[in-house]
């Protein structure tokens, strides 16, 4: 049984989009009503802290999804970068994951989490929770293939360092996903100098997992690489 659990705020008031504008990698202004996406906000060193399901029901109502355990420390970040903004953030309760295509949708109908973890494992849908927050950029995992960065819609945090990134340079290490044997590695954990664990679960005989990695240092590993959806098995760099 998975200890993973999310959590869903309500965040409604005329200055909520104009809000969010200045905190998440996403273009919260264009996104369509009533599609879930998924986008971060970053630190000031472009690293996520948060990783958030945005849903706008209308340009002043919006729905948000945090894992859990992330849930009390985001709503005290809302409320303090948020505090003369003309908007309410209620937390509404717990809600449960499907699996939607290449995003993911909630409800309060229970669901089994467990086999949301491995189908979002297995199509390249890379969560933040407590465990891993402040550890990796947004390119890294391949959010920008997702639709969850816009390097165009000016500034939020942490935006100067993702926005060099993008234009002026290349991660040295990216999203894969890998099957291997033996119990599932912690979040965070280093499989070797150039494998970092995002997400894992126990799969069949053994665990499935999706890494940031450098290409060359997943060959000295004894795991099999499985293929991402075609949307994200591109290069994650740019296009010249």
């Amino acid at each position: 049984m998975s200890d993973l659990a999310f959590s869903s705020f309500t965040l409604i008031g005329v200055d909520a989009i104009k809000f969010l504008q200045g905190q998440v990698t996403v273009n919260v202004e264009a996104l369509a009503e009533n599609i879930t996406q998924y986008t971060a906000i970053c630190d000031l060193k472009g690293r996520i802290h948060f990783g958030l399901w945005l849903k706008k029901i209308n340009p002043e109502h919006l729905e948000i999804v945090t894992t859990q355990d992330q849930a009390e420390e985001f709503a005290k970040h809302i409320k303090k970068y948020g505090a003369f903004s003309k908007m309410k953030l209620e937390e509404t309760g717990r809600v449960f994951p499907t699996l939607n295509g290449s995003t993911t949708d909630f409800s309060t109908t229970e669901t089994d989490i467990s086999v949301w973890q491995i189908a979002a494992i297995q199509t390249g849908q890379a969560y933040i929770n407590q465990a891993i927050e402040h550890v990796f950029q947004p390119q890294e995992l391949r959010l920008h293939q997702r639709e969850g960065i816009n390097y165009d819609k000016g500034c939020y945090l942490g935006q100067e360092v993702i926005a060099r990134l993008w234009f002026k340079a290349k991660p040295k290490a990216w999203l894969h996903v890998i099957q291997g044997t033996g119990p599932a590695p912690a979040q965070a954990e280093q499989l070797n100098k150039g494998v970092q664990v995002v997400n894992s679960a126990t799969f069949e005989n053994g665990y499935i997992a999706l890494v940031v990695a450098r290409p060359d240092a997943l060959e000295e590993l004894d795991v099999t690489v499985l293929a991402l959806p075609e949307s994200l098995s591109g290069d994650v760099a740019r296009p010249q």
